[in-house]
């Protein structure tokens, strides 16, 4: 059901905090382009938007994008990172109310706080997509952290819950948010699960198979990229006894986004460079930070397969992306990979050791084929479940409904 074949063309907009280089940024692009092509009238509004470092919908999709706040800081010395992202969303929020007039359907995600402001005009339904708990990501770790994060996981909860429809990206994440946040769940408030999806046109046929690996994640600790490096060291060591000389072809690409700005993506580059020489294998790794999408799907379609390493992650973006690309993956067995990925058909769910990684890896270098028919049932399995189509019929259902429900 489309909104230009007889159903109401809405008013719709989508606020996030940071339009960069990301699996939450790229689930909201794919929200407002979906809306649009189903006839809505998308805005997008952000506090940071930086042009050379963006995905390239952002600068030629079919919605403008509002910047807001820009001015305002991302953190203090390093610190209170949370308050400045509710400050610069707050801001955003606010220039939505007194700059706009009212929408029809306000999609947000990332920051809750702003859903009070946002329903101070009544006739406005709230879509709020929530990734995984904040409260969850964030560090605890001494007793001033915590006294500072006690308020601001309150307002969280408190906030997520004024939402008129919340969404989640994996029944992962949707059972997480039910133990996490025992106060709605007690109030009977439930998420509908909205998978993330890929534009499966963007992947060309794959080409030759080279014998590299790629692993695609943020410069983030929380990645655990460390875990490709040492499986590929222990991969080597494998080849080696095996004694094919395979082991002197094969390298690894270790790319994501990377933002100079952020002193963890700076000094993680540092540690997993540090990691690759200790490890032996600095002349096979290679990094490259910030790629485009046309350089990343490039990658894709030379590599032998994806090595995907964040454990309990929510969701995961790449092992979609790199499957639609014809790829088998090869991931940690928890979190979000769990549903997206098919063992032994479409890649590999392994435990999080380097070793287990490393005998994944080998089973795809060592057996003619299989990595060729693992990624054309890759590619099936995503058109049939998590192909943007999907994700634009169910995103676009869900607002209908919401609005035939305030008109009700």
């Amino acid at each position: 059901m489309t909104a230009g074949s007889g159903s109401r063309k809405l008013k719709v907009a989508i606020i996030h905090p940071d339009l960069g280089l990301g699996g939450a940024e790229r689930l909201i692009l794919d929200a407002a382009v979906e809306l649009s092509d189903h006839g809505h009238d998308v805005h997008v509004f952000t506090a940071s938007h930086d042009r050379n470092r963006c995905f390239e919908e952002t600068i030629s999709g079919p919605f403008h994008v509002n910047v807001y706040g820009s001015f305002l800081p991302r953190h203090i010395f390093y610190r209170f990172h949370a308050v400045c992202a509710y400050l610069r969303c707050i801001f955003v929020a606010l220039c939505v109310l007194f700059f706009w007039d009212s929408f029809d359907v306000v999609v947000t995600d990332q920051v809750s706080a702003i859903i009070p402001l946002l329903k101070i005009k009544r006739s406005m339904k709230i879509v709020f997509y929530c990734h995984f708990p904040d409260l969850l990501l964030a560090k605890h770790t001494t007793l001033l952290r915590k006294i500072y994060r006690k308020p601001i996981d309150m307002i969280e909860e408190a906030t997520t819950g004024m939402a008129d429809l919340i969404l989640v990206n994996s029944k992962f994440t949707a059972s997480t948010f039910g133990n996490t946040f025992r106060h709605l769940h007690s109030r009977g408030i439930r998420p509908a699960v909205l998978y993330p999806a890929v534009n499966l046109d963007q992947f060309v046929e794959a080409s030759d198979y080279k014998l590299n690996f790629l692993s695609i994640n943020r410069f983030e600790r929380k990645k655990n990229i460390q875990l490709a490096i040492s499986s590929f060291a222990i991969f080597q060591s494998l080849e080696e006894i095996n004694s094919t000389g395979l082991h002197l072809k094969t390298s690894l690409t270790i790319a994501g986004g990377f933002d100079r700005r952020l002193k963890e993506n700076v000094e993680y580059l540092d540690e997993l460079k540090r990691l690759a020489e200790k490890e032996g294998v600095s002349d096979r790794v290679n990094f490259v930070t910030s790629c485009t999408t046309m350089e990343r799907n490039t990658m894709l379609s030379k590599c032998i397969c994806v090595i995907y390493t964040p454990e309990d992650e929510h969701f995961g973006i790449v092992p979609l992306e790199a499957m639609a690309a014809q790829k088998p993956v090869i991931a940690c067995n928890s979190g979000g990979p769990i549903e997206t990925i098919k063992h032994d058909i479409t890649g590999f769910l392994c435990h999080p050791s380097p070793k287990e990684f490393a005998l994944a890896m080998s089973k795809l270098i060592n057996n003619p084929g299989l990595p060729e028919r693992m990624g054309k049932d890759a590619r099936n399995h995503v058109m049939d479940k998590f192909s943007t189509r999907i994700f634009g019929q169910q995103l676009n259902r869900y607002v209908l409904d919401l609005y035939h429900r305030r008109i009700e």
